[in-house]
């Protein structure tokens, strides 16, 4: 719903990437993937910064371009914020990356599948190459949630592509936020005799979906994330033993490396080089997530690395009004 009846209206441009990089990907996720891009009215995308964005868990870009209730679907808040002035014109592709795991961390996998080849390497050419847009040091990653994270990791691994990255609410500090949920997901497991396959079986011929196994679900999701085993089924296991939940060090260890917390001296050069780092959560978040984000904000303050921390009174959830706050501050910050 629109906030600004006199804000001129964006175009949204629907688009279909045929991927070679996902292709033969263990999930059987179909390769061919929705690519909806929004450019802002009275221009054709030629020379504007280009912004990505990486949603949460169980979500796919497109979903933000839906039609919302009670509030403003994302090209919505585009042209209010431009209209307005808070933020210059800029081009914004929204990639499908959903999976049938349910969501995606937006890395390499050999059980997902090279997402982040995916959109490095594939979707920001595809797009630069129809609208004239991005280009070095001209284009963002932003995201909330797993998508938070997603934006992390690429600003870490990829600043050839990425000049600015912001984190809303991402996952980091995975002992407080993953460790938690795993006797959760042995006692789920075990109504399917603890087999991952059953449990899936049961979950993908449901005749509804059962939001506590979509919370199992998503702990399968970030194993084949950051620990797969291709020749376990879909690729996961699980960092836990499945009787007396106790950590297996070393799959847990395989689970850290990937903890924004834990890489960011190792990749700390990488973010010295960006032009804006941005990273936000709810000083209530209900995932724990506050606390590894406060823990990152410590080391990057330690390491002299510039960027903009903030703390909000709410939780993890319906937090998009928080791009108001990012967006602007990563066009201004690959305009400058």
């Amino acid at each position: 719903m629109r906030r600004s009846q006199t804000a001129a209206q964006g175009t949204i441009h629907r688009l279909t990437l045929e991927s070679q990089v996902l292709r033969g990907n263990l999930m059987g996720d179909n390769p061919s993937r929705a690519v909806h891009v929004y450019v802002p009215a009275g221009h054709d995308g030629r020379d504007l910064p280009l912004l990505v964005d990486i949603v949460g868990y169980t979500a796919g870009g497109p979903a933000h371009t839906n039609w919302k209730n009670f509030g403003e679907n994302l090209p919505e808040r585009l042209d209010r914020l431009i209209d307005s002035g808070a933020m210059a014109p800029a081009v914004v592709a929204f990639p499908d990356c959903f999976t049938r795991l349910g969501g995606n961390q937006y890395i390499n996998s050999a059980a997902l599948g090279r997402w982040m080849d995916f959109l490095c390497d594939e979707m920001v050419p595809f797009v630069e190459g129809r609208f004239g847009c991005g280009g070095t040091g001209r284009r963002a990653i932003f995201g909330k949630s797993s998508g938070g994270y997603g934006s992390m990791a690429h600003a870490f691994l990829r600043p050839d592509i990425w000049a600015a990255s912001a984190c809303h609410s991402g996952d980091m500090g995975f002992e407080l936020c993953y460790l938690p949920d795993m006797p959760g997901v042995l006692r789920s497991l075990s109504r399917h005799g603890g087999s991952i396959e059953r449990f899936m079986n049961a979950f993908e011929t449901a005749r509804k979906v059962d939001g506590k196994d979509t919370h199992v679900l998503m702990i399968l999701c970030m194993a084949a994330t950051y620990d797969p085993d291709p020749s376990q089924f879909l690729g996961i296991r699980l960092p836990v033993t499945p009787d007396t939940c106790e950590v297996i060090e070393e799959r847990w260890a395989n689970w850290l490396a990937w903890d924004p917390v834990r890489m960011v001296e190792q990749h700390a050069e990488s973010l010295r080089g960006l032009k804006g780092l941005f990273i936000d959560c709810g000083d209530r978040d209900q995932y724990n997530l506050v606390h590894g984000a406060r823990r990152l904000h410590r080391r990057l303050e330690a390491l002299g690395i510039k960027h903009r921390y903030e703390e909000f009174p709410d939780d993890h959830s319906s937090v998009d009004y928080r791009m108001d706050e990012s967006l602007p501050f990563l066009v201004r910050a690959l305009n400058g």
